[in-house]
């Protein structure tokens, strides 16, 4: 048998000829195309998994719904609030819910529900400002433990442990004892309590990261500190850290409105959460209307970023569950 003949036999083509075709039982022949392959289906990109399991999510969800809310009409409080916070109108002092004042009047008359709006406004701009600048201290801090030699270790910890010593509350009562209460020295106050929790953090994650093979190699090659922990440990140690910060909004929140209630935060007549709660007790056997509008958009505010914290802990990064 020749070999072009014994080619065709095995259903390879010669030279010159046409393509074979592929004939199954009970179906039309199909023209084999050289060299064509199956597509295959592109993998989805991580965020928009993670987006997709957050929406899955019914608490997710509902925590995304309400950090949404809180933060446009904290934004938008200037335009979307139909009445100055500070504005006085004494002959509709105490007033309920009406088509007017939605969410009644206190006892100046001012309107409850411009209020909240902005006091929703300064709750945003003290969780901002705290966490942000908890989260630099604390990074820094904390690779600077984690990372340098033993008797800065020793150093640092023994000043987060003090820090964390004091409780908060009567670290703000001296604080605010000597300086006066002000937006400022709430927001001091919650950066110096908070600094040591991300320190720590960051701290065990360097010490671990700091024995690890492509760590050494790095530092074989003669990659210096600064590159080492800005190039490779900063990136290990930012994602977990912005998924806790995120969990510590509300209890940001919930330290301002408490020293407000108090006295010994933000003053009157800045509109607070806390300081319409105060109102609200006080002339409670009044009008209950001031504590309804001063308690709910703070309960929601925790739920909501509770919820979303939460759903993000468990979506990107699991092995939180076993440290918090």
């Amino acid at each position: 048998m020749s070999a072009p003949a014994s080619e065709h036999l095995h259903g390879r083509p010669t030279r010159g000829s046409a393509p074979t075709t592929e004939v199954g039982a009970g179906s039309q022949p199909r023209t084999a195309k050289p060299g064509a392959q199956l597509a295959e289906p592109l993998p989805e990109p991580r965020r928009l998994a993670g987006l997709r399991r957050l929406l899955a999510d019914p608490l997710g969800l509902v925590g995304l719904i309400l950090v949404a809310l809180f933060l446009a009409s904290a934004l938008l409080a200037p335009w979307i609030a139909p009445y100055d916070p500070n504005a006085i109108d004494v002959r509709a002092r105490l007033g309920g819910p009406s088509l007017a004042h939605l969410a009644g009047t206190d006892q100046l008359g001012r309107d409850t529900f411009s209020r909240v709006l902005h006091g929703g406004r300064v709750a945003l701009q003290v969780a901002a400002w705290s966490i942000s600048a908890s989260l630099v201290l604390g990074i820094l801090l904390g690779m600077l433990a984690g990372y340098g030699p033993r008797w800065l270790d020793n150093a640092l910890l023994l000043l987060f442990d003090t820090v964390r010593s004091f409780p908060t509350i009567m670290f703000a009562l001296a604080a605010v004892t000597l300086t006066g209460p002000s937006l400022e020295m709430v927001i001091l106050i919650i950066v110096v309590t908070s600094v040591p929790v991300y320190g720590r953090i960051v701290r065990t994650q360097t010490l671990s990261l700091k024995q690890t093979e492509f760590i050494l190699a790095e530092r074989a090659l003669g990659a210096g500190p600064v590159r080492i922990l800005g190039v490779h440990v900063l990136p290990n140690v930012i994602g977990p850290l912005l998924i806790l910060a995120s969990m510590d909004v509300p209890v940001v929140v919930t330290i301002e409105a408490g020293l407000s209630f108090l006295g010994l935060g933000v003053r009157p007549p800045t509109a607070s959460w806390g300081n319409i709660l105060a109102d609200g007790y006080a002339f409670i056997r009044n009008s209950p209307w001031l504590v309804i509008a001063g308690g709910v958009p703070l309960i929601l505010t925790t739920l909501g970023f509770t919820f979303l914290g939460e759903a993000l802990r468990d979506i990107f990064d699991p092995r939180l569950r076993r440290t918090l």
